[in-house]
């Protein structure tokens, strides 16, 4: 778009330029000025909007939220340093409460980019930026559950944190394990509420999705009860036939003792589900927007890694043609260490700047010529001999030729002076032979005819 622009510019410089070199000296002075100052004015507010939209930073609309309100938190700080250091991409962050509500504004068209994660909301129109983080899901049982399996649940209620978040992912459980058919039941369980279930064994297990880092694990174990039994943690074998089917997730092995060192919980690898979050952008934001946005996240994280961990996750998305999000061709530039160089970007504006340059020096050539030409002395000189002839009609005496002849003369002496000091403004002699033999033989008819003497015969 802004090389079309550049070029339309180019061309309407260059028709300006035209059509004032046509007008020249045709309008009177005063006017001449009046749109000279106006095509300057003209001028002067293209090239301070042009300046403007080159050099003004390009604002986001960022939709993310999550339950706790650590997400928004996170990408506030981010925007906050971005900000702070100037860069040419800025966010601004709004807070929707949860990743559902955050996708439908950013699916609806209201936002630009969003936090979300691959089983949440319309990605048809989604381009990954960045990988945020990768929430695991875990499945934890009290201290001394007897339920070591996903088979064991039957019967049994499941808590869900997160709520209606989580149901696609309670949905893939389901079908995968036939868990309507154990009578499994699931129960979505609001922050307050998930101690005072857990402890009271209102539910056989929780199903929990949440980064793996010490602050979410530290959440976690404080929610599990003080007993000489340890919890559990119950694997999702089928994790790899899921994530074949479920492309929104991906199999993934749990450290051992990642919940607790000792005695290890798990004691084992334990094989389960992970999410990734991505920073999203509308497929149809500008590549070299995008690009920036990425180079500037990248850097920004590693500043603000200490105040808040969890932006150690940030990474580069997949690049596969295949991958469930595809990447912005925009990121990819950026990641794959193919961003064009200035030159790259810019060559087609260079040209057609040049072009413009160009056009505007011979429009104001043209213009001073425009506003300040008028006719030279050898001009006036010889416009005052032509104007004569009309009078040497309209003479009604002698005398009157006699004075017309005198001023004639007066003429021819002072361009015959200035073509004597090789004045560059004397005329011509040879139109100054050609005037004054036309001035001569009108003064000779207008004499006869005065005389009432026959008129003199044509020069040969």
């Amino acid at each position: 778009m802004e090389q079309e622009q550049l070029r339309k510019a180019a061309i309407g410089a260059a028709v300006i330029a035209a059509l004032a070199a046509v007008a020249t000296g045709r309008l009177p002075r005063w006017l001449r000025i009046v749109v000279v100052f106006a095509l300057v004015i003209l001028a002067g507010c293209s090239g301070l909007y042009v300046y403007r939209h080159f050099t003004t930073p390009k604002t986001l609309t960022l939709a993310t939220g999550s339950a706790d309100g650590d997400m928004p938190r996170f990408m506030s700080a981010i925007a906050a340093r971005m900000a702070a250091n100037g860069t040419p991409v800025r966010l601004k962050v709004v807070d929707k409460g949860n990743v559902l509500e955050a996708m439908k504004a950013f699916s609806a068209g209201e936002v630009d980019l969003t936090v979300g994660r691959g089983d949440v909301g319309d990605l048809s129109e989604a381009r990954s930026v960045v990988a945020i983080t990768n929430n695991v899901v875990l499945i934890v049982t009290p201290p001394g559950s007897p339920v070591k399996e996903v088979e064991d649940l039957k019967g049994k209620t499941v808590g869900v944190v997160g709520g209606v978040v989580n149901h696609q992912l309670v949905e893939v459980l389901k079908k995968e394990y036939e868990l309507d058919r154990l009578k499994v039941t699931f129960k979505d369980l609001p922050l307050p509420d998930i101690a005072t279930a857990f402890t009271g064994k209102h539910v056989a297990a929780l199903l929990v999705v949440m980064p793996i880092t010490e602050r979410y694990l530290s959440l976690l174990r404080s929610i599990i009860p003080n007993s000489k039994q340890k919890p559990g943690l119950i694997a999702i074998e089928a994790a790899g036939a899921i994530a074949e089917v479920a492309r929104a997730y991906e199999s993934w092995d749990l450290p051992k003792g990642t919940l607790r060192g000792s005695p290890p919980i798990p004691d084992d690898d334990l094989t389960t589900l992970r999410v990734p979050f991505y920073l999203l952008a509308k497929r149809k934001l500008d590549d070299d927007t995008v690009a920036t946005l990425a180079k500037a996240i990248m850097e920004t994280r590693r500043e603000l890694i200490g105040e808040f961990p969890i932006l150690a996750q940030i990474s580069a998305p997949s690049t596969d043609k295949d991958a469930f999000v595809p990447i912005h061709p925009g990121a990819a530039a950026y990641f794959d260490g193919d961003t064009k160089t200035f030159f790259d970007k810019y060559g087609d504006q260079i040209f057609y700047g040049s072009m413009l340059l160009g056009s505007l020096t011979s429009l104001f050539a043209a213009a001073w010529k425009f506003m300040a030409k008028e006719a030279s002395p050898a001009e006036r000189s010889l416009a005052r001999l032509c104007a004569l002839s009309d009078r040497i009609d309209e003479a009604a005496d002698e005398a009157t030729l006699t004075d017309l002849e005198r001023q004639i003369d007066g003429i021819l002496r002072s361009e015959l002076d200035k073509i004597a000091a090789r004045d560059p403004d004397a005329a011509e002699p040879s139109a100054l032979t050609l005037a004054t033999y036309r001035l001569e033989r009108l003064i000779a008819l207008r004499r006869a005819r005065l005389r009432g003497e026959p008129q003199p015969p044509a020069a040969a």
